[in-house]
């Protein structure tokens, strides 16, 4: 099969929040993302103030692609952790630079969409906004590796 290359446009950015990288105490970290009024009106958010949370979708912009690698590593460079490889963790070193994160929505205000801890920086693009439903949740129990849990006790 050969691989298409797929072009996105983002729908709007992160304004406010944090505006470098540091990876723990995400909680209440607030910021609106500020959808592209030039592409969407306030319909598009129609009913978004019903749910209480959302998964976002966005660019590691910051990243330079030229030093993202498939090789395995360990999590956060933590030399304790056994390399793991780009797809059995999330940082921001992914082949497509993609970022998804799960927030909590505040309000809806025109194209404003006021969040809190959403893991992005200030200036990010985004290029999806989805509602979080309960009947996406996992249906069985999840489990995860204790380095997993170490690394993201202090996380939010």
């Amino acid at each position: 099969m050969t691989a298409k290359t797929v072009t996105l446009r983002p729908i709007g950015h992160v304004v406010g929040g944090r505006s470098e990288m540091y990876e723990d105490n995400w909680h209440d970290a607030r910021a609106v993302i500020r959808l592209d009024g030039a592409s969407f009106t306030t319909s598009t958010v129609l009913g978004l103030e019903h749910f209480s949370h959302l998964e976002i979708v966005f660019l590691f912009d910051r990243i330079d692609p030229a030093t993202v690698n498939s090789r395995p590593r360990s999590p956060r460079g933590n030399p304790m952790a056994a390399p793991v490889g780009v797809f059995a963790h999330r940082g921001p070193y992914r082949p497509n630079r993609l970022g998804v994160s799960r927030c909590r929505l505040l309000t809806v205000d025109g194209l404003d969409v006021h969040v809190a801890d959403l893991d992005a920086l200030s200036g990010t693009p985004v290029l999806d906004i989805k509602p979080y439903l309960i009947e996406f949740a996992p249906r069985q129990p999840v489990t995860q590796p204790a380095w997993a849990t170490e690394l993201m006790a202090r996380y939010y």
